[in-house]
């Protein structure tokens, strides 16, 4: 018989997850070069001599990809920190109402970093970009902080939010897979294959999450139990975040 998963299980599976993010975030940052991307800005300058405004692009600084993938790792063992000392009584009593407020404000941060390393692998540089990219993704999990308080209040599931996540969601893929295309019709071709492999795994990743949500509220199966897809999200969180790392590190940051 299948261990029952409890509240208490599911503590010492936070207070696990805190040194293995941890250990994951010291090593890419101790064991990877230092290598570098550009953040740009884009902008119209007028040219004298042609009598034209003309597109530039001028780079404002750069960022280590370590410390860019080391922080979404830190992120997320701060957030199972958190939850397993301060705030476990309200993680505990939103677990008993069928929610998690603490998960969400994570993903908001931590997901939206993710995305933005993956952007970044493919030539999305400009800072406008990468901000609406950030700011979609965290749109998404917010949404879905917006599912679980909505539907505390309502007798039948409202799935409208989910369905706006969703949308939120997906518009990142395609701005990236645009890079992809362009690079292979336009370009030299010559984006890493690593990066194809990163592209495709997270992005199923991100969508096994809708679905953990998707099966927690119709109650299939084990997620007839809240606490199931609970433990769900936190081994979805670990697989995704820790195969971006290490992928990201076994084709740039390896020495």
């Amino acid at each position: 018989m299948a261990k029952k998963i409890t509240i208490e299980g599911l503590h010492k599976f936070n207070v696990i997850m805190v040194p293995i993010f941890a250990l994951q975030g010291l090593a890419v940052l101790f064991l990877s070069k230092n290598f570098k991307l550009p953040v740009t800005a884009s902008y119209l300058s007028f040219n004298t001599a042609t009598q034209n405004l003309e597109p530039m692009t001028k780079t404002l600084f750069m960022v280590p990809l370590a410390w860019l993938v080391a922080g979404f790792l830190f992120m997320s063992m701060a957030a199972h920190l958190i939850i397993s000392t301060v705030w476990y009584p309200g993680y505990k009593k939103d677990l008993k109402k069928g929610m998690n407020r603490a998960r969400w404000i994570e993903y908001s941060v931590s997901a939206s970093t993710m995305i933005v390393a993956i952007a970044m692998l493919v030539g999305i540089y400009d800072l406008s970009s990468l901000v609406m990219l950030f700011a979609l993704v965290m749109v998404m999990n917010l949404c879905g902080l917006i599912m679980e308080i909505h539907n505390q209040t309502t007798q039948k599931t409202k799935w409208i939010s989910y369905i706006v996540g969703c949308i939120a969601g997906v518009v990142p893929w395609v701005v990236i897979a645009t890079y992809f295309w362009a690079s292979s019709t336009y370009g030299s071709g010559q984006i890493p294959t690593f990066v194809y492999w990163i592209y495709v795994s997270i992005f199923i990743f991100f969508n096994c999450f809708a679905i953990n949500m998707f099966l927690q509220y119709k109650k299939w199966g084990p997620w007839k139990n809240y606490l199931f897809g609970e433990r769900v999200y936190i081994i979805l969180s670990l697989v995704a975040k820790s195969a971006l790392a290490w992928q990201v590190f076994a084709g740039t940051l390896r020495p």
